[in-house]
């Protein structure tokens, strides 16, 4: 695809996706943050979680460009894995030995803030305008919006041009069911269609049907995670059926580590994955587009995905807030969401430019996506969905293991 195009592309998206964004000119950390309290004559050290493979080397080049214009401070990597920052900085944060800085998923939020552990946003309205309207969201609890986001995230659907053209790439699921049968008898060895069948993140989308959303149309029910209604029911029983019909694999085979090798070897058409994998798949000389997700049975529009925001929050037990803050707003200029976008090839969570030719397909699938939840319910629909998801799609009754799903998370 023309990288002009791409440009052209994924600056119109983002208007379309009523994302709001602004185009940050003279919105530089630089020019409207607390500079001056961060280039004062104090020395300090901001310590900052991230994780491994790209974040760390983020964390560590962006220290480095901060440093040069704020030489008293100095910004300290530590590997916390995005996925243990949550559970960790609630130890360590009381004891004193907690980090100024840390990411997390914005699902956890609800935890966060329940826990007193992250401090607000500063300036919320500025950065709100910087950033792209979904991540301002995400990171909004109670009215009241917590940390920076460092990028945007939803999946979409990989395909594998050698094994099927772009004109073939199914525009609902019907389709690619009935694409895969042929293509399974066809091809023996190979598979039409793969995913991971046992995470929630993934089958929540068959959960969607009729504008069905976990936790309510604002993710906010406390009550109901509506996993469990007819809509529910209805779409994971599609679900279910479609190891019948192209994937009779067990679902403990069918793990996020087995499906990417699937599709890296140039053995799977088509899988559910994210921008991460954009790198891994070309390493392995894979030639693949990325397309939105085929609708659900009765409906045209892409079945609706999580999308993610992936943030730096401030530490409520930080002894530099307000530098950390600085350093935080630093993160989404446009040259550091640049660079991030190079070294991780993450969505940036502003609207600028990258040059990438998949950006249009997970530009495309994030006009219907919707923000994860950030209520504390949150914590425990993963364990109940990822169960749920793999009885099911092994045969379970798909109303009672629904029914223990909505149990599990509220309760009732």
């Amino acid at each position: 695809m023309n990288k002009k195009l791409v440009n052209f592309t994924f600056a119109i998206s983002a208007v379309a996706l009523g994302l709001f964004a602004t185009a940050c000119n003279g919105k530089s950390s630089a020019n409207s943050s607390s500079s001056a309290k961060a280039s004062g004559e104090q020395k300090i050290t901001l310590t900052v979680w991230e994780s491994l493979q790209g974040p760390d080397e983020f964390i560590k080049q962006a220290g480095e460009a901060y440093t040069k214009q704020h030489p008293n401070v100095t910004i300290k990597f530590v590997n916390v894995e995005l996925g243990d920052a949550a559970g960790q900085i609630a130890l360590d944060g009381p004891a004193g030995v907690g980090p100024d800085l840390f990411a997390a998923p914005h699902d956890k939020l609800g935890e966060l803030v329940s826990g007193g552990h992250v401090l607000p946003t500063v300036n919320p309205d500025q950065v709100s305008n910087e950033v792209l309207g979904a991540c301002a969201t995400a990171l909004t609890y109670q009215g009241k919006m917590y940390g920076y986001p460092e990028s945007a995230e939803t999946y979409a659907l990989f395909y594998n041009k050698k094994l099927i053209s772009d004109n073939e790439v199914p525009k609902t699921w019907s389709e690619l069911v009935e694409w895969t049968k042929k293509f399974n008898a066809a091809n023996p060895g190979k598979r039409g269609f793969v995913m991971d069948v046992g995470n929630g993140y993934y089958t929540i989308i068959f959960t969607t049907e009729k504008g069905n959303r976990l936790f309510g149309a604002s993710g906010a029910d406390t009550q109901n995670s509506n996993l469990n209604n007819a809509a529910a029911v209805d779409g994971m029983k599609f679900f279910q059926n479609m190891r019948k019909e192209i994937l009779d694999v067990d679902a403990n085979d069918m793990t996020t580590a087995t499906v990417d090798g699937d599709f890296s070897s140039g053995n799977a058409a088509m899988h559910i994955t994210g921008l991460w994998n954009v790198k891994p798949f070309e390493d392995a000389g894979i030639d693949f587009g990325v397309a939105p997700i085929p609708a659900l049975p009765g409906e045209t529009n892409p079945a609706s995905s999580f999308s993610g925001t992936r943030a730096i929050f401030v530490s409520a037990y930080s002894d530099h807030p307000e530098e950390a803050a600085d350093f935080a707003r630093f993160l989404i200029t446009p040259e550091m969401q640049q660079l991030r976008f190079n070294l991780t090839g993450a969505m940036p969570s502003i609207n600028t430019t990258v040059n990438s030719k998949y950006m249009a397909g997970f530009l495309k699938q994030l006009d219907f996506a919707f923000p994860m939840p950030s209520i504390p319910q949150m914590g425990a629909f993963w364990d109940a969905m990822n169960n749920a998801s793999k009885n099911i799609w092994n045969g379970a009754d798909v109303q009672g293991e629904l029914d223990a799903c909505n149990n599990a998370i509220v309760g009732k």
